[in-house]
């Protein structure tokens, strides 16, 4: 049986003392062979990283059901739009919440007698996985059981999951990043340890008190962890896989973790959800090397074929979603003849290696000239100084688009420093006209990502176009 009750099956035949979320594998499939769903029943589930929205993931699916994993940073009316938009059936959730639909605990849930095993098609429908809407309303995302399982498997192999390793799950369950390793932690039966969300202190902590070998986190995680009080002086020893994905990393950072975990892997994975979500995979071998690469987000992982057309990264493989959910017109438009359209602007060397330019939709043009924002944003977290960077275009009458930063300094520095930075690294169309100084981190997505949206908005309100 390919589905997604198959990981959790083999975990209790073969691993059954070993602990996930603080219960063993076999009390664990016992536990949610209990679960009793109508077919295709979308489950919603609104929670920060608790063993409920943990068991739901490994358990709906399996049961028939269809788990719509709900972001809690978005607000109440974007909320109430995907629960009205996924048609929930039930909500799960560890807060005060009305989205029209009702809410149940879970256990209530699995007090049921248990029930045998239920097949599945690799094809049909197993989670619904709405995108962060930096760019309009939310698109429900639909991977089918094959989908989620296949890339499970693609991480398996990048990564090289085994039983005693011990996995800390920090970064949100509703970003399906997470869920790849999730379900790959316990096809291998990995003991996992969940924190609700994203705490230094507490990341620290953990690690030292757990033991913890593996974990994922984002960038921005990455340098906070750094950051904190006490992180020079934590115990890291245990730490033998870390990776970071969901947006890019300056090189500054890159070296900070490299320098501060000289016996760990240290590896970045790029994807999207549509993807479920790995594409590519930058290894730890990769990262110690140094050099180029490092800017890099890698090679395809096994089982995953890229192409580049005219610039645009195109994704091929089983991991690849079935298409958005009562979308069909934009599902027209992203899967093409088997192929997924990312909208993503790569490059690609002699040796396979993809390096990310920018989004389609963030490439500025300025006087006739093309400027990819990643491309100046990478530029400018080259300088020590620099903490974070995004970089947008707005409206200019005589260039029709300029090219606009917002960054946050991590040490004292001035506009005109950063410039002279960009001036000796990028051709000067693509220098920013202005540079907007913070002192407080960028607005971000679930996923990390920063909310460019947020910072465009101002530049270009009352105006019908989002170009010039």
């Amino acid at each position: 049986m390919s589905d997604l009750g198959w990981p959790l099956r083999r975990a209790a035949s073969v691993f059954g003392d070993r602990t996930a979320f603080g219960v063993g594998y076999r009390e664990l499939a016992e536990r949610l062979s209990r679960l009793d769903l109508e077919p295709g029943a979308r489950v919603g589930v609104l929670a920060a990283n608790t063993r409920a929205h943990a068991e739901a993931w490994l358990g709906v699916p399996a049961a028939g059901g269809v788990l719509v994993s709900l972001n809690y940073r978005l607000a109440p009316e974007e909320l109430r739009f995907i629960a009205e938009d996924a048609q929930l059936s039930m909500l799960i959730t560890d807060r005060d919440a009305d989205l029209g639909c009702p809410v149940v605990e879970w256990d209530d849930l699995l007090a049921g007698p248990p029930l045998p095993p239920r097949d599945h098609a690799p094809g049909s429908l197993a989670a619904i996985s709405y995108t962060g809407g930096t760019t309009g309303r939310p698109k429900g995302v639909m991977l089918s059981h094959g989908n989620l399982l296949a890339n499970a498997q693609h991480n398996l192999v990048a990564t090289r999951h085994r039983a005693g390793q011990r996995w800390l799950h920090v970064c949100p369950m509703f970003h399906v990043a997470g869920i790849a390793n999730l379900l790959a932690c316990t096809w291998a039966g990995a003991e996992q340890v969940l924190l609700p969300r994203f705490d230094a202190a507490a990341v620290l902590e953990t690690i030292e008190r757990e033991r913890i070998t593996h974990t994922v986190l984002v960038p921005t995680m990455l340098g906070m962890l750094l950051d904190a009080p006490g992180a020079d002086d934590a115990d890291l020893s245990s730490l033998r896989h870390v990776q970071y994905a969901a947006s890019p990393i300056s090189a500054e950072l890159q070296r900070r973790v490299l320098e501060r975990l000289p016996d760990c892997d240290v590896a970045q994975f790029y994807g999207m959800t549509e993807a479920a979500p790995t594409v590519t995979h930058l290894s730890g071998e990769d990262h110690r090397r140094g050099g180029e690469r490092l800017a890099s987000v890698g090679v395809p992982v096994p089982g995953v074929e890229v192409d580049v057309r005219d610039g645009e990264l195109w994704v091929r493989g089983p991991n690849v979603m079935l298409g958005y959910w009562n979308r069909p017109d934009e599902t027209a438009a992203a899967l093409v003849d088997g192929w997924y359209r990312t909208g993503d602007v790569v490059s690609q060397d002699d040796d396979g290696y993809l390096y990310l330019l920018d989004r389609a939709k963030d490439m500025i043009i300025s006087g006739g000239e093309n400027v990819y924002s990643l491309e100046v944003e990478a530029t400018l977290l080259r300088h020590p100084a620099v903490s974070e960077a995004a970089v947008f275009g707005v409206p200019d009458d005589r260039w029709g688009e300029a090219v606009h930063a917002v960054v946050v300094p991590r040490a004292e520095v001035t506009a005109d420093a950063l410039l002279d930075h960009c001036r000796d690294l990028i051709a000067g169309f693509k220098l920013p006209r202005e540079i907007d100084l913070r002192e407080e981190p960028l607005h971000k997505s679930g996923p990390g990502k920063v909310l460019k949206s947020r910072l465009r908005e101002p530049f270009w309100a009352g105006r019908e176009r989002r170009v010039s």
